[in-house]
């Protein structure tokens, strides 16, 4: 059974009447709302209210009383600075509160006393939406194009889900995924990479709906985008509708119709729209766009609404009613098809509805690491890359909702997924696992967002130095607090002759500086293993493997500490024995083995020395100062830290008097050995700067 064919064809239209004072509702709601905060972005909601309120109340499969349903259709605001749109919206739905924060009196997600507060501390309603502080807020958004690209990874769960789950008597998943987006969106070259990917895969489950306004902040769009939109996406091979008037609710109406009966394909639905939309000397300006009308500029609004104009934050009697008995009409058998077929379901397919519930609850297998492998001793070693290959593939045999690939690097980066029946995801078998990105480093960033969001255990991978390309999806994962995963292969001059234009040297820092993000340098296989531990038990954070293309050796654990201590995020790896270290050395990744040695020849020399693996700043951060003390302690002053990467930030380890082996410049083009030689990372300059420290000390101490 299919939600799509037992949802009846409806027609819509608004006519005078209630549905127009909806309309308006959403208007004024949303002026009102700017107005009272001093900032924000009334023009578009003023236009688009038509469009939200026909898609919600005649279209939309969503359920207020469970936002979480898991067949839902999903509706992105892209646009994210028309946030009011959906706060609007989302309180005339009545959809429930579910974020459990603050036992709100209402239960609502939205309250008049949320938009009142529009864009201050604490409101349900901040200035963009935000993923997991209002509920029916399915991604947060903001930075232009951000949504779009998100939405795409939705489509691509959302197919992978039904061919996975569903059976011929029963249809779990078949829902369909909305993205509004705006002239911004259009113009923003990451929205123009996951149109390309979703046209390629035929995402005929996949709606845009764009609105074309042709206003931004500076003035016309006339100024800076003039393409055809349309022709642009039936060259991706998209559907293309056109609805000529954002009021004219029965054509959207069409449009809506079209976009369900169109299966092989995405759906872009253009809608011409007058910005600030009654608004008599802000229409069509961009001075409604991003700030408040004015307050006589409102009252006119409201007067050519028919509207009280004094009145703020109207709701008036009957509009929730009507919005919410049509939602419940419509949802209504809907909910009781689906839910009799999924007991159906649970009572006949009990491993598929094991897997579902751990997908969507984000629980893995009690069985998942029974594969993950132990490397012997080796003083060749692997690359790192290389060993999380094998990881990652124990791992995905025994998870079958672990789905990702590459930017076109698969081979590099070794993250192609060999267990039995992954296959490829690709137009018309949306079964496979092993998702192809093409070179679209910035819409596989956001695709493995949206595909979080669907409950897929996602990754995505590249070289280390194309993060820069994916850096902003990057950040909203860590922002959403979603455990999305990418593998960043190729860590430093290591890769040798490509040369500085694929060197990472900035990069670390750059990740290490994003908020609630994990990135883990693992030194060895085995501490790779650990490091995918510490992945797979991530629920609320992303995290960011940075992994070596030249072989490493693998430690010998019995003269070496276990692997585990990379859970902590640091951890003495070789320590003096006896008593407590003269020096400290200390790296990430590749470096270790330089440490390694440089410890070892101070030990012959009657040095005490200690070596200390960090791995993950952020863990290590994390554990309890007495731990960070034992690991690193005060009194040690002589400290020598080793990374084929910028500097920046291991100050906080050595401290204003301690060295700091790293990259001051990019690299060059040679092989690894020469490279490593100009660019100072070899046991003799470890060696050196050591007992530069050991000097230093002995100065110091009176």
């Amino acid at each position: 059974m299919s939600l799509a064919a037992a949802d009846p064809a409806r027609p819509f239209t608004t006519a005078d009447g209630i549905d127009d004072l909806c309309l308006n509702t959403i208007r004024t709601l949303s002026m009102d709302a700017v107005q009272k905060a001093k900032s924000g972005h009334p023009g578009t909601p003023m236009a688009l209210a038509p469009v939200i309120y026909t898609l919600w109340r005649a279209f939309l499969r969503f359920d207020p009383d469970d936002p979480l349903w898991p067949n839902r259709d999903r509706f992105v605001l892209s646009n994210g600075h028309a946030s009011m749109l959906l706060y609007a919206m989302l309180h005339l739905a009545g959809v429930k509160d579910i974020t459990g924060g603050d036992g709100r009196a209402d239960g609502l997600a939205v309250s008049l006393d949320d938009i009142r507060a529009f864009r201050e501390l604490g409101s349900h309603c901040p200035g963009h939406p935000e993923y997991g502080v209002t509920s029916g807020v399915e991604a947060t958004t903001g930075p232009l194009g951000q949504g779009c690209a998100t939405s795409v990874g939705m489509a691509i769960a959302g197919r992978w889900q039904a061919t996975h789950f569903n059976r011929p008597e029963f249809a779990a998943f078949d829902y369909d995924v909305y993205a509004l987006c705006g002239d911004g969106d259009m113009m923003e070259g990451v929205t123009s990479e996951a149109a390309s990917l979703a046209g390629q895969l035929m995402l005929g489950k996949l709606c845009w709906i764009y609105d074309s306004n042709r206003i931004t902040i500076e003035g016309h769009t006339d100024l800076a985008f003039s393409e055809d939109v349309a022709a642009r996406f039936l060259a991706y091979g998209w559907n293309v509708e056109r609805v000529g008037d954002a009021n004219d609710t029965a054509r959207l109406a069409a449009a809506f119709e079209a976009f369900r009966a169109t299966e092989n394909v995405p759906t872009l639905i253009i809608v011409e729209s007058h910005i600030g939309f009654g608004a008599p000397h802000k229409h069509d300006t961009s001075a409604a766009h991003g700030e408040p009308l004015g307050e006589e500029e409102i009252r006119l609004a409201k007067r050519s609404y028919g509207w009280p104009e004094e009145a703020k934050f109207l709701v008036p009697d009957g509009v929730c009613d009507h919005v919410r008995s049509a939602i419940a009409a419509r949802m209504a058998p809907l909910r009781t098809a689906w839910s009799a077929g999924m007991a159906d379901y649970r009572s006949e397919q009990g491993d598929l509805t094991d897997q579902m519930d751990r997908m969507l609850t984000r629980r893995l297998p009690d069985d998942w690491a029974a594969d993950l492998p132990s490397f012997p001793a080796d003083p060749k070693g692997l690359a790192t890359r290389e060993s999380s290959g094998a990881v990652l593939n124990a791992i995905a045999r025994r998870c079958p909702w672990l789905i990702g690939g590459a930017a076109d690097l698969a081979p590099s980066t070794k993250t192609r997924l060999t267990a039995e029946g992954a296959g490829d995801f690709e137009a018309g078998a949306y079964g496979g696992r092993n998702l192809h990105f093409g070179i679209r480093e910035h819409a596989m960033g956001a695709v493995v967002n949206g595909l979080t969001l669907a409950g897929i255990w996602a990754f995505g991978s590249t070289f280390l130095i194309f993060s820069d390309y994916m850096k902003p999806a990057v950040r909203l994962s860590a922002l959403m607090g979603l455990p999305a995963v990418y593998i960043f292969t190729h860590d430093s001059i290591g890769l040798g002759q490509d040369g500085p234009t694929h060197q990472a040297v900035e990069q670390l820092v750059g990740l290490r500086a994003i908020p609630n993000l994990i990135t883990l340098r693992p030194a060895d296989a085995n501490e790779v293993v650990e490091a995918w531990r510490i992945v797979a038990g991530l629920k609320d954070r992303p995290a960011c493997l940075v992994l070596s293309r030249q072989p490493l050796p693998t430690l010998d654990r019995t003269q070496f500490a276990p692997a585990s201590g990379v859970a902590r995020g640091g951890y003495v790896l070789a320590d003096a024995d006896p008593g407590k270290p003269a020096v400290i050395l200390m790296a990430t990744g590749s470096e270790i083995g330089l440490c390694v040695a440089a410890y070892q020849s101070l030990k012959a020399r009657g040095v005490a020395a200690r070596v200390v693996s960090l791995p993950s700043w952020e863990l290590f951060e994390e554990q309890d100062q007495a731990y960070r003390d034992s690991v690193l302690p005060p009194s040690v002053m002589p400290r020598v830290s080793v990374e084929a990467a910028s500097v920046i930030g291991w100050d906080r380890y050595v401290g204003a008097t301690g060295a700091r082996i790293g990259m001051t410049s990019f690299g060059a083009s040679a092989p690894i050995d020469a490279l490593m030689s100009r660019f100072g990372f070899t046991v003799e300059a470890v060696l050196a700067a050591a007992k530069e420290q050991l000097a230093g000390a002995r100065t110091r101490t009176p």
